[in-house]
């Protein structure tokens, strides 16, 4: 069933009606166009522009489909150009010349809209529920770490200690902005486009508040050109979801570092690996690199939207049915990426001691050496030279600068005394920065504390 072949006196060349049919992929779109249209129809009975027989027959009608395709007992019929004719021409089938009146007040191009804003809607919550959950392990480990101590790292050159649990905050943080992110576009992008018609409204005396409120948008949009050309809730949407990817896929670059034997400082879970067809020995980090892999998918759709959009004149252009399939894959790539980087947080094994070791090697602790002779009136520069001498010196002689003796200490400044010892040791490096988002069990803490408020 087509919707528009009426100024038409010949039929559609097979091949044009394949490339320009969208239903392979609309498809998914069958409870929002439906939904939607028994909004539409609601208000077009309360409107009087249906009787209330009309509204309650092709209601219920529209019920009967969605029923239907729910339970798998109604075919899609692959004749047809979308989902909206799909659904249409059902109703038509079943309820007669009634369902013809559904289309009163309304064009393809605000339905489609409309239709996309819905999904789009369900996605943002889906995904913010899947963070939230990211988040709640994230926060569990971090409780279980606040002192098992490790290198923090910069240019993946050791640098200064820090804990497990300060580390993953990082991580808490950014999905965090995350979910903030998904809030601000679910928020921007709630207002329904209904009542556009094809770019200029309608004639019908059509209640688009209350439409909007049938299908729980915060109110109707205001503008009729906008609402049918308008793909930017999409474009930030995908723009939050490749961020999300992009925090997902530096984590697990950490994962897949952490798990090779140089750090061994993780063991991914059984149900988490794989296997090599050939080495026996392998056990491979294969889920982290496939969402490190996934990410440039996730980039690509915002890109492949940005580029569909960026030549478009008002009003709507059939260029914008390609802000479908690869959004689509998107949203189906972030939630999957996300909820399988869940679980193999979860059952990820630290080895805490390996951890603490490698902190105490590297010089992490240089830092705090150079602020035990600022604390002893040694100006910053002339400190931070003495301790690159006695690094130079250890990497040397092969040992860390807690196994240097106090002779060797004074031989280079004598403003070294026995507390340099204690004043260089990881648990006195990472207690003593206590400022709010430092390391130190009580900053920690606290913030976790916040962390648990947020969730």
């Amino acid at each position: 069933m087509k919707l528009w072949g009426g100024r038409f006196t010949k039929e559609t060349d097979e091949a044009v009606n394949a490339f320009n049919a969208s239903l392979a992929f609309d498809r998914r779109l069958y409870e929002q166009d439906i939904r939607g249209s028994i909004a539409h129809t609601a208000m077009l009975a309360r409107q009087n522009i249906l009787t209330e027989d009309e509204g309650k027959q092709i209601a219920d009608g529209l019920e009967g489909i969605l029923r239907d395709l729910k339970q798998g007992t109604l075919a899609f019929d692959e004749s047809c150009e979308d989902i909206h004719s799909f659904v249409e021409s059902v109703l038509i089938q079943r309820i007669g010349d009634t369902g013809k009146k559904l289309h009163t007040g309304r064009s393809r191009n605000d339905q489609v809209a409309l239709d996309m804003r819905l999904y789009t809607r369900e996605q943002i919550q889906t995904t913010d529920r899947l963070l939230k959950e990211l988040l709640t392990v994230i926060l569990q480990v971090m409780e279980e770490h606040v002192e098992t101590y490790m290198p923090g790292f910069t240019h993946l050159q050791k640098a200064q200690p820090v804990t497990l649990a300060h580390h993953l905050g990082a991580y808490f943080e950014m999905f965090s902005r995350d979910r903030s992110r998904l809030f601000d576009c679910h928020k921007r992008m709630n207002y329904c486009p209904l009542g556009a018609g094809a770019l200029a409204g309608t004639t019908y005396p059509l209640d688009r508040e209350l439409t909007a409120s049938l299908l729980d948008f915060a109110g109707p949009t205001r503008n009729s050109m906008d609402s049918v050309a308008d793909r930017d809730y999409l474009a930030e949407f995908l723009s939050a979801l490749s961020l999300i990817m992009m925090h997902l896929s530096r984590f697990c670059e950490e994962f897949i570092l952490w798990n090779s034997n140089e750090y061994g400082f993780i063991e991914l879970d059984d149900t988490f690996s794989t296997g090599s067809s050939i080495m026996p020995q392998k056990k491979n980090p294969d889920i982290a690199e496939l969402v490190r892999g996934k990410t440039g998918r996730v980039y690509g759709a915002l890109m492949s939207l940005l580029t569909v959009m960026k030549g478009l004149p008002l009003a709507y252009n059939k260029d914008m049915q390609e802000d479908k399939e690869t959004a689509f894959d998107a949203m189906d790539t972030a939630k999957d990426c996300i909820r399988l980087f869940t679980g193999m947080l979860a059952t990820t094994t630290f080895h805490t001691d390996v951890m603490e070791r490698s902190a105490a090697r590297g010089f992490a602790n240089a830092t705090d050496a150079a602020d035990y002779l600022v604390g002893r009136g040694v100006p910053f520069r002339d400190a931070h030279g003495i301790v690159g001498q006695l690094v130079l010196y250890c990497l040397k002689k092969g040992v860390s600068l807690d196994e240097l003796s106090l002779e060797e200490y004074q031989a280079v400044s004598p403003v070294f005394d026995e507390t340099i010892y204690e004043a260089i040791s990881l648990k006195n490096c990472v207690e003593k920065r206590t400022t709010l988002g430092a390391p130190g069990p009580d900053a920690m803490r606290a913030v976790m504390e916040e962390y648990r408020t947020l969730l």
